[in-house]
């Protein structure tokens, strides 16, 4: 009797090996796939308070362009994307016309965009490349000048 017990139980023993086998791909691509877009989140956040600080810098009185542009950089900087090749746009948000802060009057709604392909973006944290290369990174901000 002791002899078929042993024997079920060599019968049994690549059960788990297997089991393990089919979970673990799964698995993986859940992990991977969390960091992935994980990653996507925390590049549109930093876009958007890029934009943000910008549209700060312009609404300020005495606030000019080059100030916007610094204040993008400095917070683009500060997340790690400096050198990710993003666009930066200073419009009115109402027109749509680009804009000269140190020259609108006061009450004009500043519109900041600032974008980035994720291609260049992402590169650091696309393992299984389930986010497309084509999507653009932005943020968007609109505020009005004091």
């Amino acid at each position: 009797m002791t002899r078929h017990v042993r024997r079920s139980t060599r019968a049994r023993r690549g059960g788990a090996l297997l089991e393990a086998a089919l979970v673990l791909p799964l698995l993986l691509a859940l992990g991977f796939g969390t960091v992935e877009y994980g990653y996507f989140f925390f590049a549109k956040q930093c876009f958007h308070a890029a934009a943000r600080d910008g549209t700060r810098a312009a609404i300020v009185v005495g606030g000019t362009n080059a100030d916007v542009t610094s204040a993008v950089a400095t917070s683009l900087n500060a997340a790690g994307f400096g050198g990710s090749g993003y666009t930066l746009s200073i419009a009115h948000a109402q027109t749509g016309a680009v804009l000269d802060v140190a020259t609108a009057g006061a009450g004009t709604p500043v519109k900041v965009s600032v974008t980035c392909p994720w291609a260049t973006v992402g590169s650091a944290a696309r393992p299984l490349h389930l986010i497309d290369a084509g999507i653009q990174v932005s943020g968007v901000a609109v505020m009005r000048k004091e």
